[in-house]
């Protein structure tokens, strides 16, 4: 084992201090699965949302790979792993905790007004507040600010100031305000007119329409899926994943029409149109913040 490995170092300290850690790799992400692992063919986790049967050496399976067992973190495929991160990832849910992700000063200045105060960290734009106690994770919850807990990780960024709080009904009414599906027969907005995606609005692009439109279809049908819950998240993440794919060409590639179509069916729904637009918005720009 070498503990020479920066990420390495910092890993063993949290995994004794019972604190799940998994490494990242270039933007930020966890690394990909092996091919036993790929599209979840193994199974997945053990003690990811359904039951599974992997038990895969790699770090598979994005944040249910995060483990506090030493000998895992510095075995050999790990090591592999160390050595290519470009920082510790750790899985907050698994350490008892809520991180509230805040990406922005609007962000922060928001939380100062209306959260408990409890221990921060610093981040690149913004703040982590974090919090004693777990609940589901939620992105774009409102502008600049997400909810990572239980099945989600965060950036390891130091261990902060200040006493740390109990899980608020503050933080927890954040996902109740903005999850929760109308009742039917409300009006949440006016339907946006969707926009379609086409060679016209991508002129830079290098991938084939076929390729696009395939990916934004699957993406779509993930949206109109949650038709009780989640569905401004799923918006968030099928962005996020969607601009992923275009970050090696030189652009223009209609990103903001794609945009406007995840809108669109969000909204069909039952998403209110502006935390549909700020979901979207903000999947977009993670996917470019990534990439930096």
């Amino acid at each position: 084992m070498s503990t020479t490995i920066p990420h390495l170092r910092t890993a063993l300290h949290l995994a004794a201090a019972c604190v799940p850690v998994l490494p990242l790799r270039d933007g930020k992400v966890p690394f990909g699965n092996c091919r036993a692992c790929a599209k979840n063919a193994c199974g997945g986790r053990p003690h990811m949302k359904r039951a599974g049967t992997c038990r895969c050496p790699a770090p598979c399976h994005a944040w249910a790979a995060a483990t506090t067992d030493r000998n895992v973190v510095s075995s050999p495929l790990w090591v592999a792993a160390w050595e290519r991160a470009v920082c510790v990832g750790y899985h907050p849910g698994g350490a008892g905790l809520t991180v509230v992700d805040l990406d922005n000063a609007a962000a922060v200045a928001w939380a100062r007004e209306t959260l408990p105060v409890t221990r921060t960290v610093a981040t690149t734009r913004g703040e982590h507040w974090i919090y004693q106690g777990i609940m589901g994770s939620h992105n774009a919850v409102r502008a600049g600010v997400d909810i990572k807990s239980l099945m989600s990780y965060a950036r390891w960024l130091g261990p902060g100031a200040g006493r740390m709080a109990d899980l608020s009904s503050a933080v927890r009414a954040l996902v109740v305000k903005e999850e929760t599906t109308p009742g039917r027969g409300e009006v949440v907005s006016s339907l946006p007119e969707r926009a379609t995606w086409d060679r016209t609005v991508a002129t830079g692009c290098r991938h084939t329409d076929g390729y696009v439109r395939t990916g934004l279809e699957r993406g779509l049908a993930l949206v109109r899926s949650r038709v009780e819950s989640g569905a401004g998240s799923q918006a968030f993440g099928v962005a996020q994943f969607l601009a992923v794919q275009h970050t090696g060409c030189p652009g223009p590639c209609g990103l903001d029409v794609i945009g406007e179509e995840i809108v669109a069916v969000a909204v069909s729904v039952g998403v209110p149109e502006p935390y549909a637009r700020r979901a979207v918005a903000n999947g977009l720009s993670a996917a470019e913040r990534g990439a930096t």
